[in-house]
Parts: structure tokens; sequence; C-alpha cells
């Protein structure tokens, strides 16, 4: 291993710490396709949930297995019936389910079993545990279509699933549900990922979907959405894949329910589970009950984070030094965008209004999250408190971000422009700046 690669391990092995302790105790509910069933990555990702497992995650996993279903059927000769995205489970389709269901129990048992020396499973020692926890109805006839053995989750026996997880059991959902007549009933997977998370109030549904996950009409990522713009999202594009669009509705609906956060994980990416859950920029999509990713006035408890931020920025010369004394008195002064409890930028307003213009001071932002417009954000902010004020100008004084400025609508100024009541260091050198409101 290169001193770079084993410095890089390191960093994340170090950062990865705050979510590790976060993360143990929890309860995560983990839903994919059966088109995981299929592929290579499978036994990766088993090596990821039964890593959780090692941290203390509890974890429920409901596995899909749609494609399974719909083989078995065209192997009778048989086609697969759906309407308005539902399967139309006759008999014939429900000895499919139960079929594939039991199959894909079998396969997941065995690769949670693997206890190989050098490999990731080594002395996990993974229990599983599955049974009659879902009760279900039937879907009955809808639009003249009877669903026949389709069914809806009536209730989940949370209080023995939760038993099994506080006994250190990983808890398999299959999408089979029983009613209370004796019959089974062909279940939606993400269905019953929602309704597991919200009846056993759990941290986090975590969807592992199939595709490049969630973007863009650019083909972006979208980091975060909140359950409004989930639900808009999900009304303006007409063309979401079925099985995707039901995951959205699932997140909608625990996240509705109580649960926390609900994360779209693209399957294909390896890791994919590791690297949203313990980076702090992820890999899919967080949908939250609200912004996962805030923009608020500082508080002194922020100091501690905010002197993280900006001594370094201060030591290269780019800032002028604030000791902590000063920044006590001006905290009030401060915006900042926090990210998952981390401040990742701030940006400060000193009024003088008596001139009615204002100074923009300190507007910083994390390295590693300058790629996001955070600082046009701040800015923007920044210059609409201005106004509130009643400000008719703001101002900066910069030595290395003059460029920054004027692409933003500042113009150079002497410094005779500057209010009296405005101290300035004529060693730095510092340029100045003026955008009129």
């Amino acid at each position: 291993m290169s001193d770079q690669t084993s410095s890089d391990f390191v960093q994340f092995f170090r950062s990865s710490a705050p979510y590790i302790h976060a993360h143990r105790g929890r309860t995560f509910v983990i839903v994919f396709a059966g088109e995981a069933m299929k592929s290579a990555g499978l036994r990766s990702l088993v090596h990821d949930v039964a890593l959780l497992m090692s941290l203390g995650v509890r974890i429920v996993l409901v596995a899909g297995a749609r494609p399974q279903i719909d083989e078995r059927l065209k192997l009778r000769g048989l086609t697969p019936r759906y309407e308005r995205g539902l399967r139309v489970t006759d008999r014939a389709a429900l000895a499919c389910v139960k079929d594939a269901a039991g199959t894909n129990r079998i396969e997941l048992e065995a690769l949670f079993s693997t206890a190989l020396p050098n490999s990731p499973m080594a002395g996990a020692r993974i229990r599983i545990t599955t049974g009659n926890y879902l009760m279900a109805k039937p879907v009955g006839v809808l639009d003249g279509v009877d669903y026949r053995f389709t069914g809806r989750v009536r209730k989940v026996d949370h209080e023995t699933i939760r038993r099994q997880l506080e006994q250190g059991q990983l808890v398999l959902l299959s999408p089979i549900g029983y009613s209370a007549t004796g019959e089974a009933f062909n279940l939606s997977t993400a269905e019953v990922a929602a309704h597991a998370a919200v009846a056993l109030s759990a941290d986090k549904l975590i969807c592992l979907v199939e595709g490049k996950g969630l973007v863009d009409s650019s083909g972006k990522r979208e980091d975060e959405l909140d359950i409004r713009e989930a639900e808009a999202l999900l009304k303006r594009r007409k063309r979401i894949a079925n099985q995707f669009g039901r995951d959205i509705e699932a997140a909608i609906f625990a996240l509705r329910g109580g649960v926390r956060r609900a994360h779209l994980i693209p399957r294909s990416v390896d890791g994919g589970l590791l690297r949203e859950l313990f980076t702090r920029e992820g890999v899919g999509t967080l949908i939250s009950q609200e912004r996962f990713e805030g923009l608020r006035q500082a508080r002194a408890s922020d100091i501690p984070s905010l002197l993280d931020l900006i001594v370094p920025f201060e030591e290269s010369g780019h800032l002028i030094r604030r000791p902590r004394e000063l920044l006590e008195e001006q905290i009030e002064q401060f915006t900042v965008i926090e990210r998952d409890g981390m401040i990742v930028a701030c940006a400060a307003l000193e009024p003088h209004e008596e001139y009615e213009t204002g100074e923009i001071s300190c507007v910083v932002v994390h390295p590693s999250y300058r790629a996001a417009g955070r600082a046009d954000e701040l800015l923007e902010y920044i210059e609409r408190a201005a106004v509130q004020m009643g400000l008719k100008s703001v101002f900066v004084l910069t030595t290395q971000t003059a460029h920054f400025f004027r692409e933003r609508g500042y113009e150079s100024k002497p410094r005779w422009k500057l209010p009296p009541t405005k101290k300035v260091d004529k060693k730095r050198g510092s340029k100045i700046f003026v955008k009129e409101l």
C-alpha cells in the first residue's frame, strides 16, 4: 500500500467515526429489488450488511422477487400480468411467488452463513430470522380487475421483530403476508419495507434502487429532497419507472409515519451502502422530513466549529485573524451552512447603519464542499438580509478573491468610499469592492 493510499484510508476511517457512533444501536430497514438477487454484486452487498451489523446497527432486510417470479411463470408457459403497476396474482402466480421468495430466502441465508477465513464474513456469525411477521389483506377488485392473491400490508408484528433485533438477529422479510383466514398474499416489496419501517419506528429506510438513481434533467444526482419536494417530483415526472416510483412513494410514506430519513442508493455502485452511510457527501439521494443541509444564523455553540473552518484560511493569509473573543462578540453577525451537524460554510455581515452600508466578511466554504454553489447561496442570503436592514450597499475587503466578487456585481472603489467607522489594516493591501443593492 502506497503512503498516499494509506493516508487516504486513515483519513476516511477517522472521518467515518462520527457516523459509526451515530448509527450504533439504530434500526435500518434495507430494501432491494429482485434484480439484486441475480447480480454479481449480491455477495458484496451481503458483506456490507454484515459489516453494518458488526458496528451495532440493527437490520431488517426486505428482498424483492419480481424477476424470479416472472421467470417461473414463463417456464410454466404463463404470461405475467400487471395492472396499474401491480401484479395480478392468480393461484398459478401465487405458487411462483412462494417458490421465488423461498429460493431467495435460502440463497441469502447461505450467503450470510459464509465464514471463510480471510473473507469479509470471517467471524461474522450472522443469524437470520424469518417468519409470519406480516398480516395482509387482499387488494380486491379495482376498475373491474380482480387482483386475487395480490395483497396490501395490514399489520406488522413489530414487537416480535424488535425482540429479534435486540438479540442481534438479522430479520429477513419476504414479500408475502398472511390473512387471519390462513391465506397467503403477494405484497409489494417497497410497501412491506415502508410499513415495517413505520411500525418499528426505524431510524432509516434505505432503498437500493436500480439504474443511476435519482438525477435531474442534466443527469446530475439529486443529493437531497424534503417530503414536499419528493411529492412534487412524483407529480412532475410522469416517466419515472414503476419500481423507482414505488421506492419514492415508500420513502414518503415512511417519513410521514415518523421515520427520520430515507435514502435512495444506486445498487450498482460498489460499496454504495457504506459510502452513503459513512461519508458526508454519500452517493445517493437523501429524503428527509426537513432539509439535511440548511442555512441559518450562527449560535454561540457554533464557535468551535467556526474556528476549525476559518483558522486555516487565516493562517494562509486569506482572512484577517479573528481572536476567539472577537468571534464571540460578533457571532450574531454570522450566517452558516450546516450539513448533517457540520458547519461547512460561513459569512458575516457587519452593518454600518448610519452610512446605510454593511461589510461582508469571512466568506468561507470548506474545501470539500466548494462545488455546489454554497458561496453564492451565502452571498445572496446576506445581500437580502442587508436589504431588509435598510442598507443601500455592501462592501468587502479582499486580498485574494477579487475576481469572485467582481463576477457577482461588486465594483472596485477607492478607500475613501468606506464609512469612517471602518478601520483598515493598510499593511494587508486589501482591495475594496462595493455593490449597490
